[in-house]
């Protein structure tokens, strides 16, 4: 079995990357969020383990990056640095399957892998098609529907587009767009983002007409919003 560890301390990552591999895993290790997001694509992981403070970008902006393209996404476990109680409740908000507080134990670890990779192992019904609205989107696919006539959309506004619908009124900053739809901020500008929301709004009619309304909040970001 493959995993993959997503960790920027390059001493603690070696000796999780030691205990893993005598434990009979195979194991990538990457230190930034881009680096994995560049193997992701062309590699299959049975499980993932990302740290939560990354020095390109969050760990949750990844796995959300990585849950647009793909739709079999591995069990997640975090590595946080808090303990508190409101951090371990974002941790396991954000999607996590499970996490643990640094610097965590080999027995605990493996014990947590394990229980892991025996859930995985019970396959559940997935659901691919998701319907908002007079919207259909097929995440299997990729395509994107609009009153039954199929919407032509370049990879990057599909996953934009979808990204929007899934967090449907929540005002979602330039900054976070591009670290979950391109992978990291560094990479593009943010009117990048701004030239896809405008290409968004014309071909799936986000407009109040339409029952839609997606608004640029000025040095914020972006909103979508159904109304009546």
């Amino acid at each position: 079995m493959k995993i993959a560890l997503l960790e920027d301390d390059l001493a603690y990552a070696e000796t999780i990357t030691e205990w893993l591999q005598e434990a009979g895993f195979e194991t990538d290790h990457f230190a930034t969020g881009l680096d994995f997001l560049r193997k992701f694509p062309h590699t299959q992981y049975d499980l993932c383990i990302f740290d939560w403070a990354l020095p390109d970008m969050e760990g949750p902006d990844v796995m959300v990056s990585v849950k647009l393209k793909s739709t079999k996404l591995p069990p997640i476990i975090f590595f946080t640095g808090r303990s508190e109680e409101e951090d371990i409740v974002r941790v396991i908000e954000s999607g996590a399957d499970d996490y643990l507080v640094k610097p965590a134990s080999r027995a605990l670890l493996m014990a947590r892998i394990n229980a892991l990779l025996r859930r995985a192992s019970v396959k559940p019904n997935v659901d691919f098609i998701f319907e908002y609205g007079n919207l259909k989107i097929d995440t299997k696919q990729r395509i994107v529907s609009l009153e039954n006539e199929e919407i032509k959309l370049t990879d990057k506004e599909f996953d934009l587009a979808l990204y929007f619908l899934k967090n449907e009124g929540t005002l979602l900053s330039r900054i976070h767009l591009m670290n979950v739809v391109w992978g990291a901020s560094a990479d593009i500008e943010t009117r990048k983002v701004d030239v896809h929301v405008s290409h968004l709004r014309s071909k799936l009619k986000f407009t109040p007409e339409n029952g839609w309304k997606l608004t640029s909040i000025y040095q914020q970001g972006y909103r979508l919003e159904r109304i009546a």
